[in-house]
């Protein structure tokens, strides 16, 4: 029997293609970004009122893929083609040039592994040719996963972190493969299940190993085990449902994602929320947040 819950709009903002939450326990913060915005995020939880307060804004020359956040409280930011450092007085830094300057590709969606390297796939709005890449930002350099993708998008990990699953969000399918955190070796995808109704966007992992996806085009949230079974559903009052992640000091709260992009005048007059980051009590709770960490 599948659980149904329901997400709350809370007061951080709209954004037209908001993405990609972290949760950073060290200064109890929210990060995410504004893709089309070309802009990353930052807010308080109030777990007493399951609301997001916003409190600051750093501003980009394109689009935001992803960030993730170092323990010290350096920021990781997937530019539109490249991998930037922004340390805590401002300061930028180039750490890596993914994508060849120029092309109609942009970086996507992205993640820290278990021991702390980052993770950050590609797409190309224009066209979907299934040569865009998931790569890896390893101290010397950075290493190709797959090749092949449509549209790459979420990461998760299981509980141990021996699995790797991630997101190809054209053909709905979630892949799975064998990962070892500490030597960085990873095995052979298989496809762990598909979905087909909705495209999968932004995915997390519970503490039991469940895969919580965002829905894009369906409003809403799915859980998912490892092997495809539909547990639970969060209905979202906003139809491009785009990314999760459990946030909080206990990680209890489900933090939702959501875009106006793509919605037409009368699908926003319809569903006034999208584009707000949501929360939902999913009887679950989150793995904790793995830093990036710049030294692997």
């Amino acid at each position: 029997m599948t659980v149904s819950y329901t997400a709350r709009p809370t007061d951080a903002g709209v954004f037209r293609l908001g993405e990609g939450p972290v949760w950073d326990p060290d200064r109890q913060r929210l990060l995410w970004v504004d893709i089309d915005g070309h802009s990353v995020h930052q807010g308080v939880l109030d777990v007493a009122a399951d609301t997001i307060i916003a409190t600051g804004t750093w501003r980009f020359g394109a689009e935001v893929g992803a960030v993730a956040v170092e323990a010290s409280g350096d920021l990781l930011v997937a530019e539109r083609e490249t991998l930037t450092r922004v340390w805590l007085d401002g300061t930028r830094t180039e750490l890596a040039r993914v994508l060849p300057a120029g092309t109609t590709s942009r970086l996507n969606d992205g993640a820290v592994d278990p021991a702390g390297r980052f993770l950050v796939g590609s797409l190309d709005p224009r066209q979907q040719s299934g040569t865009e890449v998931l790569v890896r930002l390893d101290r010397d350099g950075l290493t190709t996963i797959d090749a092949d993708l449509m549209l790459s998008n979420g990461l998760a990990w299981s509980p141990a972190g021996d699995r790797l699953y991630s997101i190809d969000t054209v053909p709905g399918t979630v892949w799975t493969r064998a990962y070892d955190p500490a030597t960085a070796a990873f095995g052979e995808r298989r496809e762990a299940f598909r979905i087909n109704d909705g495209y999968p966007d932004g995915m997390c992992a519970d503490a039991d190993g469940n895969l919580w996806i965002a829905i894009w085009g369906r409003g809403r949230v799915e859980c998912y085990t490892p092997g495809g079974q539909l547990l639970a559903a969060v209905a979202v009052a906003a139809p491009h449902t785009s990314s999760v992640a459990f946030a909080g000091p206990g990680l209890e709260v489900l933090v939702i994602t959501t875009a106006t992009a793509e919605l037409s005048h009368d699908d926003l007059a319809k569903h006034p929320d999208s584009g707000r980051v949501f929360t939902a009590r999913v009887d679950a709770v989150g793995l904790p947040t793995t830093y990036w960490n710049p030294a692997l």
